[in-house]
């Protein structure tokens, strides 16, 4: 065990910190707020012991343990029948935890207390698996004094995984833990060739539920229906609203947001994605900034579903986009124009095979390859980042081009639609002496609930749930779906969600922050602005460090650097070099390669002007009207949960 704390002791010492949120004490009115982010307590040394102790297992007959509790990881060591020299499966890391819970027997004349926690350990071949650990606290004579040793062991464990402070005393007690936590899921049920819904029932809900998250979730119904939902919402319900979908949901959702007279307090509101679309795009930035491997399908929902059990929340940049028409949206990921553009928009017709799409529209891409002349402009970053490409000089004329903006169409909202799954969860019919009511589900093995096979075999005495600390009654219970508003759904749920049209409009917001380092679109810009005129290929302005689960296009990118990354590729590349990068971007070495056509900068606002009649712009992967347009960085505008800061490549 001393090379195991050793070992995690370099690993602290190699770790960064960062600012982050929690699931913590904080004020209601402030809670997962941005504004309200404390630094976290001093890290302990991931070595130091914050609890030790002796335990049977479950069942009774099997071995005991001592355990050893440390900031990093549970240590296990078996003590008899014969004490392990080397112990094998004995270390359980904090970040492969889920969540942990007490039970107690249902057989009367049992006084032992249960200790258990859920676990997604990767297995050989890297996938994670849902398992359990279930320990015996039986040193004392009464039941309430091992419940207690149990509890202890079960908040102190809860504390880590939400981090949350430890007392230096050594009173560890259930009242430093807050209320549950409230999420809103909006589920696309249509998502990842439509397995988003299975893929949600199946580990998403059980996995928050094993970490006590209080959640309701809506199944969304057609386009544009998540933007209408929030803009209605009654935010200071909710804690933070988490898509399960793929990108385009939470576009939606930051849209509607910012769609609201109230819309300086809104976009506060935490945001998160559970990724269970094509691209995941910003899901797959989320698995870098938590410190996991990349990860695709399955393994990326898992990895990110681990991270919002935890808690934690991160400022994020959002680029203002106007567009020719005068209308203006908000985006978290990317502008495209050209190759990118066109591939995802026209492999739209390909979504039924998932992420295979974008492999098959980008051999199509390359096959019919397009140039496109316009003029990109931009404002330099006023400190430069550690450039990734060999130092070019870049052409600096400055832009002449006078437009004058398509009068912006009249704004219409549509009604607001209060639908919600009228699919039930399973609940158990197991209830904790004093409980008023079912428990929230602890465990579910797929479909349903399984208590005897996660907490015993053919013989063993069940046990039930013991929470440690009830349900607020204003609390929504886990599992359980409650209408925003009574009555039907004012519309029928749709057999699909409709592909974007060719001529598809993002609808005016008079609402948002003003874009103060923009000039009217159309006049002329600022000297201080940098201008280039050519052919290209693509154009890419993105916010985060990845444009797909799989590509890393900006590797040094974070979600609040306050700039927006700017990459082209002008015309002239042969379609071989193309691929080469975009197959050295699944490492984030595409910049190493020495592509003369390959230019990057970064600003904190850009206009780009198309001079082809005929084209595709795309926002976030949703398709815009052709023309003009221009945008700029609002640094940490939104909060996006992350959970907490890695080491990228921490995993064993």
């Amino acid at each position: 065990m001393n090379g195991h704390l050793e070992a995690e002791e370099q690993q602290d010492q190699n770790s960064h910190q960062e600012l982050t949120g929690s699931w913590g004490h904080r004020p209601r009115s402030t809670l997962y707020r941005a504004e309200a982010m404390a630094p976290p307590p001093l890290p302990l040394a991931a070595s130091t012991p914050l609890l030790h102790g002796e335990f049977g297992s479950y069942p009774a007959r099997g071995p005991r343990f001592a355990l050893t509790l440390t900031s990093q990881a549970l240590h296990i060591q078996r003590l008899r029948p014969k004490p392990e020299a080397r112990p094998r499966g004995g270390l359980v890391l904090l970040d492969e935890v889920s969540g942990c819970c007490t039970l107690r027997s249902r057989s009367p004349s049992d006084s032992a207390a249960y200790f258990c926690i859920y676990t997604y350990p990767r297995g050989r071949r890297g996938a994670r698996r849902r398992a359990t650990r279930t320990f015996r606290a039986d040193g004392a004579a009464t039941y309430e004094e091992n419940r207690a040793e149990a509890q202890r062991w079960a908040t102190a464990l809860t504390c880590l995984l939400r981090g949350l402070p430890l007392p230096g005393n050594g009173e560890i007690t259930s009242e430093l833990l807050p209320r549950p936590p409230r999420l809103l899921l909006l589920v696309n049920p249509f998502g990842g060739r439509g397995l988003a819904w299975q893929w949600c029932k199946n580990h998403v809900l059980p996995m928050i539920s094993e970490a006590g998250l209080s959640f309701n979730f809506i199944q969304t119904e057609r386009q544009n229906h998540a933007r209408e939902l929030v803009q209605g919402l009654s935010l200071c319900e909710w804690d933070g609203i988490v898509t399960v979908s793929g990108d385009g949901l939470l576009y939606e959702v930051l849209n509607g947001l910012l769609d609201r007279p109230d819309w300086e307090e809104a976009v506060k509101m935490p945001v998160g994605i559970l990724p269970c679309g094509s691209g995941n795009a910003l899901a797959g930035a989320v698995n870098h900034h938590g410190g996991f491997e990349p990860a695709l399908g399955l393994d990326l929902l898992l990895n990110c579903s681990l991270l919002l059990c935890r808690g934690g929340s991160h400022p994020l940049d959002l680029l203002s986009v106007t567009l020719a028409s005068g209308s203006r949206c908000f985006s978290f990921l990317c502008v495209a124009w050209g190759f990118v553009s066109d591939v995802d928009i026209q492999s739209e017709r390909f979504r039924a095979l998932g992420r295979a799409r974008f492999t098959l529209g980008t051999v199509l891409g390359l096959a019919t390859l397009h140039t496109y002349r316009g003029r990109l402009s931009y404002l330099p970053a006023t400190v430069e980042p550690v450039s990734p490409t060999p130092a070019h000089g870049l052409p600096r004329a400055k832009s002449e081009l006078t437009l004058v903006p398509n009068p912006a169409p009249p704004m219409a909202h549509s009604p607001l639609h209060r639908s919600v799954s009228d699919l039930p969860l399973p609940q158990p019919a197991l209830a904790s002496p004093g409980s008023p009511e079912p428990l929230p589900i602890l465990s579910l093995n797929g479909a349903g609930p399984e208590l005897a096979g996660d907490w015993g075999g053919a013989g063993d005495v069940p046990l039930s749930p013991d929470p440690l600390l009830p349900s607020p009654p204003d609390s929504p219970k886990a599992g359980l779906l409650s209408p925003m508003a009574e009555g039907p759904p004012e519309i029928p749920a749709s057999s699909g969600l409709p592909p974007p049209t060719p001529d598809a409009q993002v609808a005016v917001s008079p609402w948002g922050p003003s874009d103060h380092l923009l000039p009217p679109l159309g006049t002329p810009l600022p000297p201080d602005w940098v201008t280039m005129e050519g052919d290209f290929v693509l154009m890419l302005a993105i916010s985060p460090s990845h444009l797909g689960a799989d590509l890393v296009a900006a590797p040094h990118a974070r979600f609040d650097d306050g700039l927006v990354h700017l990459c082209w590729v002008r015309s002239g590349i042969s379609r071989a070099s193309l691929l080469r990068l975009f197959l050295a971007m699944e490492r984030g070495s595409h910049f190493s390669l020495g592509c003369p056509q390959l230019g990057y900068a970064a600003a904190r606002a850009f206009r780009l002007e198309p001079l082809t009649p005929r084209g595709v712009l795309t926002v976030d992967g949703e398709q815009v009207e052709y023309g003009p347009l221009q945008a700029q960085v609002h640094p940490g505008l939104g909060t996006l949960l992350t959970g907490p800061p890695g080491c990228p490549g921490r995993e064993p």
